[in-house]
């Protein structure tokens, strides 16, 4: 059900010069219902307007579907943006205003046998939510590859978390594609590319597979032909893109 949410910050870090993660609760001490991979609105003021931006909840929820009072998000700097403006100075105790939750970038029943959870940038944080239901669909016989696309090291968010489950799983694959810079000592699962560099070696079966995208919306759009071209359903591909609505009157 959607809420309107008062939020207050009770933690930030920076995860790189160019991203940063907060922690949020609700004023009211109510925790917050939803999926793994839904995302809230936050709300910002535009001059005499107000405009709002989503971010994906990265909360690491112990089911599927669960109650959380901290309410974890990414958030990128766009320079001269306006969520930047806003977000950037923030600090623990200030607050704002959102809603939700949102979307319907979540897992289905029944369980796949293989799920292909692609990302660039921020697109990571929802599929960092959905980890311990994914430890579930593991164990039930499922096989998993995150396939995680950024410039370099610095850019592979959240990647302690989705290494602890590959260490717990034998089918569980964390893929980092560093297109630019490669790490000094590269890791096994390293690939030298794009996201869609990875996808040519996995040999995609419309019986077995689905896939999630989400970040970039240019690598979105070349991953969705990707996959249909290699046979992949429309209806198997579920896509994660945001787009910054105007500003409206309040």
């Amino acid at each position: 059900m959607l809420e309107t949410l008062d939020l207050e910050l009770t933690n930030r870090r920076d995860l790189n010069p160019d991203t940063a993660h907060f922690t949020f609760r609700r004023r009211d001490g109510k925790p917050l219902h939803l999926t793994a991979g839904q995302f809230i609105r936050l709300y910002f003021p535009d001059g005499d307007k107000e405009a709002f931006r989503s971010y994906s909840v990265g909360t690491i929820l112990p089911a599927n579907e669960a109650d959380t009072k901290d309410i974890e998000i990414a958030v990128s700097w766009v320079p001269g943006g306006l969520a930047t403006g806003h977000l950037q100075p923030m600090q623990p105790g200030d607050s704002l205003k959102a809603s939700g939750p949102y979307g319907r970038f979540v897992l289905p029943e029944p369980i796949w046998h293989r799920y292909l959870l692609i990302a660039t940038g921020t697109g990571v944080t929802p599929y960092r939510a959905m980890l311990n239901e994914l430890r579930k669909r593991l164990q039930a016989g499922a096989e998993v590859y995150v396939i995680m696309g950024a410039r370099d090291e610095s850019g592979l968010l959240y990647e302690a978390d989705f290494e602890k489950v590959q260490a717990e799983f034998p089918d569980f694959h964390y893929i980092p594609c560093l297109s630019r810079v490669p790490r000094g000592t590269p890791k096994p699962n390293d690939v030298h590319g794009h996201v869609q560099d990875a996808i040519k070696d996995l040999g995609i079966n419309p019986a077995t597979d689905i896939a999630y995208l989400c970040g970039n919306p240019n690598m979105v759009d070349e991953t969705f032909v990707q996959l249909k071209e290699e046979g992949l359903p429309v209806a198997q591909i579920r896509r994660e893109k945001y787009v910054s609505p105007r500003a409206r009157s309040n």
